[in-house]
């Protein structure tokens, strides 16, 4: 049973370790610009475009598809790029919500149209990891690797931004096309994966490793590892929790991440003796 177990899990798992690897140190700038929702925005906008040609006869897995979603990610950073201003007299998560709800209002309203909507719309929150297949694997690892190495050949700019964005326009960067830039490569990074592991699980991978590494790391080298580390742990026990109880293995592995984020904020309580705060 163990080794029908491995053999059924052990592609999923290794997605599992792809996606904590770069979602992890993206969660880390997206909590930093206070916009915590914007994978939540991408990732229903990458949905609408696979929607959208899935209601006109392109099956999901096909390129088409990919390609409607990731033009819609696309369009979805310019829109967060074009309303980044040195000022920030609106702030940006109010912006993230508005495309969100008009992404997901759209998304519903073209579901309607289409052929069992419900199941479909069922899948985009929590994908089906379990059908991962190698081929897939080998995609999105490769994806997750350019966009991992265009990060470190940009991180000057994006940390900067990130983390002083007054000094970035200081500096004279075009703050702008670098965050056009940070979002679409986000961008193919979601739509590269929301339709494996689903709207929620990307939410998931970017939020809580991002959280933890925050909570208990000082440095961005420990904040990565304790990330990726707890990315790795919660993946191998929601995977084994859903086979073992016949549950949903997405909606597993987040209730699992929930739990804990619930258990670190409780021992980081009991070691500080009081309220634990992200630096």
């Amino acid at each position: 049973m163990v080794g029908d177990l491995f053999a059924l899990m052990w592609v999923p798992f290794l997605m599992c370790l792809v996606l904590t690897g770069i979602y992890a140190y993206l969660g880390l700038h997206v909590i930093a610009r206070e916009v915590v929702f914007v994978d939540i925005a991408l990732a229903q906008l990458a949905a609408l475009g696979a929607t959208g040609a899935f209601l006109v006869g392109f099956e999901l897995p096909s390129w088409v598809s990919y390609g409607f979603a990731l033009g819609a990610t696309f369009v979805g950073a310019a829109v967060l790029a074009l309303t980044r201003s040195q000022r920030r007299s609106v702030s940006q998560e109010a912006v993230i919500g508005v495309v969100y709800a008009v992404s997901a209002a759209a998304a519903i309203l073209v579901l309607d149209r289409a052929p069992h909507g419900a199941e479909h719309l069922k899948a985009m929150l929590v994908g089906n990891i379990l059908t991962v297949g190698g081929g897939e694997l080998v995609r999105v690892a490769a994806l997750c690797g350019a966009v991992g190495a265009f990060h470190w050949w940009a991180r000057r700019a994006f940390l900067l931004i990130t983390t002083y964005p007054a000094e970035a326009y200081q500096q004279g960067l075009s703050v702008r096309l670098w965050d056009f830039l940070f979002y679409a490569s986000f961008g193919l990074v979601v739509t590269g994966s929301v339709r494996i592991v689903g709207i929620l699980l990307v939410f998931s991978y970017l939020i809580v490793p991002a959280l933890a590494g925050l909570t208990w790391g000082t440095r961005l080298g420990a904040r990565l590892a304790i990330g990726w580390s707890l990315g790795g742990v919660v993946s191998i026990v929601g995977m084994v929790g859903s086979a073992i109880f016949d549950l949903p293995t997405g909606a597993t592995i987040v209730c699992v991440f929930g739990l804990a984020l619930l258990v670190l904020w409780a021992v980081s309580l009991l070691r500080k003796g009081g309220v634990p705060q992200a630096v």
